[in-house]
């Protein structure tokens, strides 16, 4: 199983608009991020541009569309289109969502949360095992932005992410927006996760902006909308982590609102100060 492995850098998610910017010259980044479903045909643009950006720089495919948090069995068509593309462009690393978005053969455009029960957690464990079988590598689980809790379930998240890490031998993927997210959402204290996450399973970390409104009772409510810059306490959150686990690559995500590549470029070099002072203070 070929295991995971991006430079210590700072990387972004492409967008086809920043195309042309980006190859005008050298970038200050490791590495680019897709989604493996848009480069699931056979040819065109896509699959262009994103061979000319694999000679310069690393890749980081991220999919959306498994299904690992299902209880039914993963699509043998999708994962085979996945094998493909992970075939074609060899990229250094490949992530999954911990969560579902099929039922019945009906695909559901959101990524939906699931309880962390010992049922789920073998059925997700199984799904991991196939898919890096069918992959030859290794794959890494990102935890969720949530907006709810199950009151059926009987692990932790953090306890429930270390032992899939320990059963499969998959990395993790520690979403720094969706901590901050999720324990805001439910009145928790962001860095108790981080002091209770599996650290030392991240191969990958992600960052991205998230919007602020309130819920029907005038609670604070965070979105994972992946629309603004990364907010400060989220920056400071993930200090936090390279301070824990030194450098490690970190992607910012910007999925809407997309900014011109300059702004999306100056985020990712933000990060890799923080990557570099992380790696000065590991060698003191």
């Amino acid at each position: 199983m070929i295991p995971s492995a991006l430079s210590q850098r700072a990387g972004a998610g492409f967008k086809p608009e920043h195309f042309a910017a980006i190859i005008a010259e050298p970038q200050p980044v490791g590495f680019f991020e897709v989604h493996a479903e848009n480069y699931m045909g056979a040819g065109g643009p896509p699959h262009a541009q994103l061979g000319k950006l694999r000679e310069d720089y690393g890749l980081s495919i991220h999919g959306v569309g498994l299904s690992i948090g299902s209880m039914q069995p993963l699509d043998r068509d999708h994962l085979a289109r996945l094998k493909t593309v992970c075939d074609r462009y060899q990229p250094e690393s490949f992530s999954e969502h911990l969560a579902w978005s099929t039922h019945d053969g009906v695909f559901l455009n959101d990524l939906l949360p699931l309880p962390y029960t010992q049922e789920t957690l073998f059925r997700v464990g199984e799904h991991i095992d196939e898919v890096q079988e069918t992959l030859g590598r290794q794959m890494l689980l990102e935890n969720p932005a949530t907006y709810l809790l199950f009151a059926e379930s009987t692990l932790e998240e953090t306890d429930f992410l270390a032992e899939i890490a320990r059963r499969t031998g998959c990395g993790l993927l520690l979403d720094v927006n969706n901590v901050f997210v999720a324990a805001i959402n439910h009145n928790l204290d962001p860095r108790d996760y981080i002091a209770r996450f599996p650290l030392e399973a991240v191969r990958e970390i992600h960052l991205s902006g998230h919007s602020e409104t309130v819920d029907d009772l005038g609670a604070p409510l965070l979105i994972d909308s992946h629309d603004t810059p990364v907010k400060d306490p989220v920056w400071a959150l993930y200090e936090t982590v390279l301070g824990r686990i030194g450098p490690v690559a970190s992607l910012i995500e910007w999925d809407n609102d997309v900014p011109a590549w300059p702004v999306l470029r100056g985020e990712a070099v933000a990060a890799q100060r923080l990557i570099d002072a992380a790696a000065r203070q590991r060698a003191a």
